[in-house]
């Protein structure tokens, strides 16, 4: 893992969500690119030059929340950009390559009920990239057990598996699998992948109404301090991908979730 992407939004999290991604970078030897988006609206006769003061504002910023955690060593560097958010993600992920992004659930405007919000929401559904969303507050520590939800156990990608693949490397983590059989399973679903064979620790098949609950009922029981899943059509934020913004009443996570392509 070389590069570890943190968007950074106005929440008073966000200088914890930067700190923990250094700390997890220094773990796996990754550099950190602190990013920021802004938008500029443009009116007629104005003179100043908008785009500049912004893009000022928004590097002092950043360089701001820079200063306020503890670089442990680890290569932070920053990027702003001009426009939307995904498209500037995607826009950096296809000039440096972008092995994970690590973000917090949501900004200080979200309302408590808010598991993820608009921005976080977005960059779950609308990347192809793999992201790492860290609770608030929440500190780093390393991962001694995973647990791997999934309904298929089929990889179409190559690849998919790099990130839960370094941070095993990096801290011996354990890997519980739980697949879990809907009502619309197929067959051709509960044949397990050589790739997810070859880092199981455990194997659970579990037969609920949703992926989510499946993970609600054995959750308790594996105690992890991972929780992984993918992002799929068919998978685990199956009803979630309708809009950005998920409520903690459909889904929440009291620790780290790690999103796969």
């Amino acid at each position: 893992m070389k590069h570890i992407l943190v968007p950074i939004g106005s929440t008073t999290n966000a200088s914890n969500t930067l700190q923990y991604a250094i700390d997890f970078a220094k773990e796996v030897n990754a550099k950190v690119f602190v990013f920021r988006a802004y938008k500029v609206l443009s009116k007629a006769g104005t003179i100043i030059n908008i785009n500049d003061i912004v893009a000022r504002e928004t590097n002092l910023y950043i360089q701001m929340m820079i200063n306020s955690v503890d670089r442990k060593g680890v290569d932070v560097k920053m990027i702003s950009a001009k426009g939307g958010t995904i498209e500037s993600i995607n826009a950096v992920q296809e000039e440096l390559g972008i092995d994970l992004i690590v973000v917090g659930p949501r900004s200080n405007s979200i309302k408590d009920e808010v598991f993820l919000g608009s921005t976080s929401g977005s960059i779950v559904k609308q990347t192809e990239i793999p992201v790492l969303i860290v609770p608030e507050q929440y500190k780093f520590k390393p991962f001694k057990l995973a647990l791997t939800a999934f309904k298929s156990g089929k990889i179409d990608k190559k690849g998919v598996l790099f990130p839960l693949l370094e941070i095993i490397k990096a801290f011996n983590t354990k890997v519980n699998l739980l697949q879990v059989k809907t009502p619309d399973y197929k067959e051709e679903d509960l044949i397990l992948d050589d790739a997810l064979k070859a880092i199981q620790n455990t194997l659970t098949i579990s037969e609920n109404v949703t992926t989510f609950q499946g993970v609600l009922e054995h959750f308790q029981t594996n105690n992890p301090d991972l929780l992984c899943v993918f992002r799929r059509k068919r998978g685990f934020f199956k009803k979630l991908w309708e809009k950005n913004t998920v409520l903690k009443s459909e889904f929440h996570c009291s620790i780290p979730l790690l999103v796969l392509s």
